[in-house]
């Protein structure tokens, strides 16, 4: 890293050198001022990625292929977008974002309240994979979860608006009907049935899955998608019926969403900012600084709770009444202040982040712990399970009442997306189980009326929020 003094004498002649364009006119890659930043980015129903960059800087143009990639492969689900500030006009915005080193990423997430995303720094790795993933995970999820029981509540819904139906037989929602639920939110109607809905496969006349199924909105039949699986061939078939958002086509929102804020100038002027900055990042020469702004408050993910005593862990997801726990099982380390590895950090994180996203949707999540090596239990219960070594991480979900117990197997990858969808798939239901070993059920009276109140997930028919607000 050049030391700031370096930096004050090279940026100057740097800026006077002809450079070509950083991102061409080609490039997949959006590029951005202030300006368009409030009608592409904040006032956008879809979830963006912000790069902050300087043509200069030697890790934006480290970032540039991978970064191009990831925006390929985003393309129709998200934006992929970058501002230049070495540009003086983009200078003062970019400080009012908070950038104070470059590249400096952001992930702009809609909210409830137009013009006013949710705006957080990516930290993650800085590769295509590791940047759609992050995305990915954050598109808004306006796809409604039918059932055979309120099937028609829904048909009623909106009046003559055309209705979108994908029948399928997985628990989740993909990247990919999200995002077409995006394209026409409020002009289709987009919903998913599960297989297992019997009277509502045999009612339209399902015979594979997946299979779309459109109602035109009138007393017109309904229509059957027949062609390729793939975003743009689908969103061709939903136009017959509907035309999309102006913003599906990478135009600025529409004038109705912009009327719902009284000033529009204010999406970029109070946009937040996060003033942290990797150690590896360039940072930005003094003689560039812009005015100070006010920070804005960004929600901290709490960590999940541990379960630090053997008689902790039996309590709360040993006892024979227990239903369904997961559980972390952390790596020993060799000294008590050692800092844990970077794979038990990420596997908590992303844990802590899947608890908070259900207790922000107010959704019914089995509870989830974080198990320390120094708990006797926890070593006792890798043994029992066949578990790897205690020196890595271990997450597995149980369920005493019931006798089963199943085991992440996705070692090289903690991140977010997979841990959550496997937690997804354990809530609804899917994926082999295996039974739980003789003497890991403790036969003790510990906390048995509280385990009688809880309600576990897979119990529980219930669906996801129609808006998944990430």
């Amino acid at each position: 890293m050049l030391p700031q003094s370096s930096l004050l004498i090279l940026a100057p002649l740097l800026a006077a050198l002809p450079v070509h364009a950083f991102y061409t006119k080609n490039s997949p890659v959006l590029q951005l001022n202030q300006k368009t930043y409030g009608s592409l980015i904040a006032d956008s129903n879809y979830t963006s990625v912000v790069e902050f960059y300087a043509p200069w800087c030697g890790h934006c143009q480290n970032l540039k292929p991978a970064y191009e990639k990831a925006a390929q492969n985003l393309k129709g689900l998200a934006k992929v977008a970058a501002v230049n500030c070495d540009e003086d006009e983009n200078k003062p915005f970019c400080g009012q974002m908070g950038v104070k080193g470059f590249p400096t990423i952001k992930i702009v997430t809609p909210s409830k309240k137009a013009g006013k995303p949710r705006v957080e720094d990516y930290q993650g790795a800085r590769s295509a994979k590791g940047i759609v993933d992050a995305v990915v995970d954050r598109i808004p999820n306006h796809v409604k979860r039918v059932t055979d029981k309120d099937l028609d509540q829904w048909l009623e819904q909106n009046g003559e608006r055309p209705k979108a139906l994908l029948f399928t037989e997985k628990g989740t929602t993909t990247p990919l009907i999200r995002a077409l639920a995006i394209d026409f939110l409020g002009a289709i109607d987009v919903a998913q049935v599960r297989n297992k809905e019997s009277a509502s496969v045999q009612r339209f006349g399902v015979s594979k899955f997946p299979t779309l199924v459109v109602l035109p909105g009138s007393d017109g039949e309904s229509k059957l998608y027949e062609g390729e699986l793939k975003k743009q061939p689908i969103a061709d078939f939903l136009k017959q019926f509907a035309s999309p958002n102006p913003d599906a086509t990478g135009q600025p929102a529409s004038p109705a969403a912009k009327s719902k804020k009284t000033k529009s100038s204010k999406s970029s002027k109070g946009a937040p900012k996060v003033p942290v900055v990797p150690d590896d990042e360039e940072t930005v020469p003094a003689a560039e600084a812009t005015p100070e702004v006010k920070p804005a408050s960004v929600p901290i993910t709490p960590p999940i709770p541990s379960l630090a005593t053997p008689e902790s862990l039996e309590s709360s997801c040993l006892s024979p009444k227990s239903n369904t726990c997961v559980l972390a099982l952390l790596p020993a380390l060799a000294e008590p202040d050692a800092v844990l590895p970077l794979t038990a950090t990420e596997a908590l994180a992303s844990l802590s982040e899947v608890v908070h996203k259900h207790a922000r949707r107010g959704t019914n999540l089995f509870p989830v712990y974080g198990v320390p090596a120094e708990n006797s239990a926890s070593h006792t219960l890798r043994t029992s399970l066949g578990l790897g070594s205690v020196d890595a991480v271990e997450i597995i979900a149980l369920n005493a009442r019931r006798g089963w117990f199943r085991r992440y197997a996705n070692a090289e990858d903690f991140g977010l997306a997979p841990v959550e969808g496997w937690i997804d798939a354990i809530r609804f239901g899917e994926g082999a189980k295996e039974k739980l070993p003789e003497g890991v059920v403790v036969d003790a009276p510990v906390e048995a009326a509280k385990s009688e109140t809880q309600v576990d997930p897979e119990d529980e028919a219930k669906e996801e929020p129609e808006h998944d607000e990430l």
